[in-house]
């Protein structure tokens, strides 16, 4: 049986050098071409030297991209939405790891992102890339939207709850969020410039962070079909550290709940997920979720505790911002896709000490 044909747009960045770099071994999978506008004819490696003597693939040009069977945009916002109908014109299934398809609502972009989308009929079309939610819809699809890596982390720690029916909507979910420096992209700045970011634990956007808009989205869907009426206080943080994401979010219950009530809900929800680990030790340094021991890995740590005087379950969640939160998780959309077990390509347990 012939491998399928994976081409990357947008290779030079963090998440397609991620993806390069598993779609080389990937057994299901001949990566072909990988594009970038600005490094067209150099190798690979130039960009992402990991990948030295491992590939003789050097970047084609956007412009020379020819037919593929499945095509990865790793790109700016708006540039996907910008060229869809020539990328579909290249690949019969894109997935998009951009933010450019993530939200079915055009009302609900406009508000999130200060500006209409510019092709809103494709929103209801693209299906919200996250396997553990959405893996029937993936079997057919032919426009995968990436997802938030913030996104990502909190949507599997809270999606149990929601799905559960547990939680008092008439209270606000509040969400913290502490990014890694690879999450701003690797384009350098002010921020990312080393004096100003080694040791620091920075508030970059108390409020008003886009992932909110797909917690919207995607929580509502989980608990009445629509989006989220319920006020989602989302605050992120820049903390010294490359890879990794680490969420803890309050959430109030509609009534008491014991800890073992609470363990029913998420192994029920996750007890099959190849991708999901509890994390929830009674002694140890590594009880909770911890972001370091995920670098390079395709899994979601979840742990919780249970606040009973307030009605209050804290769900702590970590994993790979370039990973499960972008390349990894695209690659298990792939296989999702093509009905293969989403864990290949993608078994790596990371590593321990970093």
């Amino acid at each position: 049986m012939s491998r399928v044909r994976v081409s990357i747009v947008g290779g030079s960045g963090y998440t397609g050098g991620e993806l390069a770099r598993i779609l080389l071994f990937h057994p299901q999978v001949e990566l072909t071409q990988v594009a970038s506008g600005g490094h067209a004819g150099q190798f690979l490696h130039s960009t992402h030297p990991n990948l030295r003597k491992l590939t003789t693939l050097r970047y084609c040009h956007p412009d020379d991209l020819t037919s593929c069977d499945v095509l990865f945009l790793c790109l700016p916002h708006g540039a996907s939405a910008g060229a869809i109908e020539r990328y579909r014109g290249l690949a019969p299934r894109i997935i998009d790891l951009s933010a450019d398809f993530r939200l079915r609502s055009p009302e609900l972009y406009a508000r999130w992102y200060g500006h209409e989308h510019s092709v809103p009929a494709l929103l209801s079309e693209a299906v919200y890339g996250l396997p553990e939610l959405h893996r029937a819809e993936l079997a057919e699809a032919t426009l995968v939207s990436g997802t938030g890596c913030s996104a990502t982390t909190a949507i599997l720690g809270l999606a149990p709850l929601y799905r559960a029916g547990i939680v008092n909507q008439q209270l606000p979910l509040v969400v913290e969020a502490k990014f890694g420096s690879s999450a701003a992209g690797a384009t350098p700045g002010a921020g990312s410039h080393h004096p100003d970011r080694s040791g620091a634990v920075r508030s970059f956007e108390p409020t008003g962070h886009r992932h909110s808009a797909e917690l919207i989205q995607e929580l509502g869907l989980l608990s009445h079909g629509a989006n989220l009426q319920q006020t989602v206080a989302f605050s992120a943080t820049a903390i010294e550290l490359v890879r990794g994401i680490l969420v803890t979010a309050h959430v109030f219950t509609s009534e008491r709940i014991e800890e073992k009530a609470l363990w029913k809900i998420y192994r029920e929800a996750y007890g099959r997920e190849p991708f999901i680990r509890l994390v929830k030790e009674k002694t140890g340094v590594y009880r909770y979720p911890e972001p370091k021991i995920l670098a390079g890995s395709n899994f979601c740590d979840i742990g919780f505790e249970v606040d009973a005087d307030q009605q209050r379950i804290v769900v702590i969640a970590a994993l790979d911002n370039l990973m499960k939160g972008a390349a990894g998780n695209g690659v298990q959309v792939l296989n999702s896709m093509f009905g293969w077990d989403e864990t290949v390509g993608l078994s790596f347990p990371g590593l321990h000490p970093v």
